[in-house]
């Protein structure tokens, strides 16, 4: 337990913060406080965007199509500017009339009377007191110039729906307004949580009374002034009348009214749906829809009106479709800033609206969303917060990236397929500030662990060696254990007439010219320095890092020595020191490893059996003529080496006998006259270890006569000629017995 907490300790308080972190990103959410709330809903609008442009919604089904009947610049250029008389609009609705249109809806208004001539001239006649016997003809001729009274006539006939717009101005109501779609003193509670505005711009109320239906074309900007959601219904006074999308699809499907799905919250009724026909439509608690944008302008088919009025031929069909009236000239200033455009014409987001109704795909934020990211981001940020603080850079970013992905594709997912369109940004945003929490911690708490690695181990191990075992440094420690290592001792040969033939300066000049490329060598390969100690290396693998292939490092590291020994003999000529040559000698094998000493001095260091043979390993450099002896273990565990079989030796302080190796080169690089000498000399040792004398003296001899330099094979020729002369024990074992170091 106490292990536990000394290891975990230290994690519980980046823990302890997180879990504050995400209870304040929660209040955030819950408090109206406008610059965090505002930060937090421009972000959560710009992940809806994105997801809107990249992931638009499929239409459910094809069964309505929709035609906009656009009042474009060259309408006013043909046509003169707006508003045109009703005379003209009325034309406009003949030639739609006569193309088959199922309903006309008009995404414009019709709130003040047309100008008519005949009043104008009785208006000037009766302020001048003059032209009495005028005025009854004036007054009849005004009856039948009433532009007004014969485009009411004109749209008694069709199925059109009429605009209006409620607002907060100043400015008075003008016109009059449709009978509410209901009066919400018939609900349970007489409070519903609708869009509320007290001022409306109505329709004339002949014009009111001609047409079936009457919608507002009002729409709700978020903050960023960004048109996303409309309001299908808005409260006025007592009544709740519908948008003109609501109106436009009810009497396309030829439905008398739509109903009403509210739930009574406290003391009021939130609405959950409205009810078209056998069709369910999720708004929010204040009535709003998401608009379904299925594309940038241009999306729906589209007929320019002054074509029509002039009799122009068009490309689209209006047969059995439903047309909607509207503007996209820059002067009408009927333009809005939407996800998918920038500049997009109000009557398209009329169109999108209703496409969304009749054909399906509407996104869903109902009521419920709210509790359902709360509680989302409650659980998924207390796990986090507690699981976080455990984990190591990059488990902690890929844990991060990993949760980011999951939310994110969840999140798609329930918008693709379920339509419903929850918080992505605050999830997201929460997930990103506890990683950087953990971030700057670890950054503050692994500091002070890896200065303490450094201290510890900096001198015997290479800097990215330390920077590894700073990941974890808990799995890292100075106590003594036993462990299987490689250890390797490199010495100068000669070193003794060195140091006599140089000054002390020039002695220890040499000494670094040689340590640095050997210590850079042996870092290189992952290694870990133990001492210097005179002219003598003393270097292990596979601690403090545990390496698997510790004994092939090893190896590695001691053929680049050699290698880089023989690229410094030119530098220290020049120099004027004398050329130098070593012995190198490694052993794999069980050791003791760990911080060692007094109280005074301390060393990481390896002891053990193996330590001291590699020691003797070394010293049989000399001996046998060669640069680097390795024992069985060594031998058996480097196997990406080609191997000369140099002797079966009993060293000084051992019992056991030893096979010892000298690697002469990686298996790749074997030559084909290596491959034929070392045959050869395996040949050789296999007739010596049998006492064939005769034929061994004769193998090795052809050997030394083709390598004269080498002096393994002078060796045994002499060996062959003492053992003839000796009497051995029937048991003998070919095992020379070394009692030098």
């Amino acid at each position: 337990m106490t292990d536990a907490f000394r290891l975990h300790g230290g994690k519980w308080l980046p823990a302890g913060a997180g879990l504050l972190l995400v209870a304040l990103l929660l209040a955030a959410t819950l408090v109206s406080w406008p610059p965090v709330q505002q930060v937090i809903e421009r972000l959560e609008l710009l992940t809806y965007d994105i997801r809107l442009n990249h992931a638009p919604l499929p239409r459910e089904r094809d069964t309505a199509r929709i035609v906009i009947v656009d009042i474009d610049e060259r309408s006013l250029q043909q046509q003169g500017r707006w508003p045109w008389p009703r005379d003209q609009v009325g034309q406009l609705l003949q030639r739609l009339n006569d193309a088959g249109a199922a309903v006309i809806a008009f995404d414009v208004l019709f709130s003040e009377p047309d100008r008519n001539p005949a009043i104008d001239v009785l208006d000037y006649l009766v302020a001048g007191d003059q032209g009495h016997e005028l005025r009854a003809g004036l007054q009849n001729l005004s009856l039948e110039l009433d532009r007004d009274r014969r485009f009411a006539a004109q749209l008694g006939d069709r199925d059109v729906v009429l605009g209006m717009l409620f607002h907060r101005e100043d400015s008075p109501s003008v016109g009059a307004l449709p009978v509410p779609l209901q009066v919400l003193d018939t609900l349970r509670s007489g409070r519903l949580t609708a869009y509320d505005l007290p001022r409306f711009t109505g329709t004339l109320p002949a014009l009111l009374e001609a047409v079936p239906a009457v919608g507002f074309l009002n729409t709700r900007p978020d903050v960023d002034g960004t048109i996303r959601r409309s309001p299908l219904l808005i409260r006025h006074g007592t009544g709740l009348y519908p948008s003109l999308a609501l109106e436009t699809a009810r009497l396309y499907q030829l439905l008398d009214s739509v109903r009403l799905e509210t739930a009574p919250i406290a003391e009021r009724e939130v609405l959950e749906a409205v009810h078209l026909g056998d069709a369910r439509i999720p708004t929010d608690a204040a009535g709003n829809v998401l608009i379904p944008y299925r594309g940038p302008p241009g999306t729906f088919a589209t007929v320019s009106a002054g074509d029509l009025l002039a009799g122009l031929p068009v490309a689209t069909s209006l047969e059995n479709a439903i047309v909607i009236i509207g503007t996209s000239a820059i002067g009408l200033a009927d333009l809005r800033p939407t996800p998918v455009g920038s500049v997009f014409p109000g009557v398209e987001i009329q169109a999108t609206l209703l496409d969304g109704i009749l054909n399906g795909g509407l996104p869903m934020e109902p009521a419920w969303a709210p509790g359902v990211n709360f509680a989302a981001m409650l659980a998924v940020g207390a796990g986090l917060a507690i699981v976080l603080p455990f984990l190591g850079p990059l488990a902690l970013t890929g844990l991060t990236v990993l949760i980011m992905a999951l939310w994110t594709g969840i999140n798609v997912w329930l918008w693709r397929d379920q339509g419903l369109a929850l918080h992505l940004a605050s999830p997201l945003l929460m997930v990103v500030a506890l990683a950087m929490l953990n971030m700057l911690y670890g950054f503050q708490f692994e500091s002070r662990r890896r200065n303490q690695l450094k201290s510890l181990f900096g001198q015997y191990v290479p800097a990215e060696l330390v920077e590894e075992m700073s990941r974890a440094p808990e799995h890292y420690h100075s106590e003594g254990e036993s462990r299987e290592l490689s250890v390797l001792f490199a010495d100068i040969r000669n070193f003794t007439g060195i140091s006599e033939s140089l000054s002390a300066g020039d002695l220890k000049e040499m000494l670094n010219r040689f340590f640095t490329p050997m210590t850079r060598i042996i870092f290189n390969h992952r290694g870990t320095i133990d001492k210097y100690v005179g002219d003598m290396i003393m270097a292990f693998w596979g601690a403090p890092i545990a390496a698997a292939q510790h004994a092939d490092q090893a190896v590695s590291a001691a053929m680049a020595m050699l290698h880089e020994v023989k690229t410094l003999q030119p530098e220290l000529r020049a120099l004027g020191y004398p050329e130098i040559s070593i012995g190198i000698g490694i052993n794999t094998g069980m050791m003791n490893v760990g911080d060692m000493g007094s109280i005074y001095r301390r060393a990481y260091t390896v002891i053990g059996d193996a330590v001291n043979l590699a020691s003797r390993l070394e010293g049989l450099t000399k001996f046998y003529g060669v640069s680097l002896v390795v024992g069985e273990q060594t031998r058996a565990q480097a196997s990406g080496f080609v191997y000369r079989r140099l002797d079966r030796v009993r060293v000084k302080g051992k019992r056991s006998a030893e096979t010892v190796y000298e690697p002469v080169c990686r298996t790749g690089e074997l030559t084909e006259a290596l491959g034929e000498e070392l045959a050869a000399h395996d040949t050789a040792m296999e007739l010596f270890w049998q006492r064939h004398w005769d034929q061994a003296s004769a193998a090795f001899g052809r050997l030394s006569a083709q390598y004269p330099d080498c002096r393994l094979y002078a060796l045994y020729l002499q060996r062959i000629d003492e053992l003839r002369a000796r009497d051995l024990p029937d048991d003998w074992d070919g095992v020379y017995d070394r009692r030098e170091k």
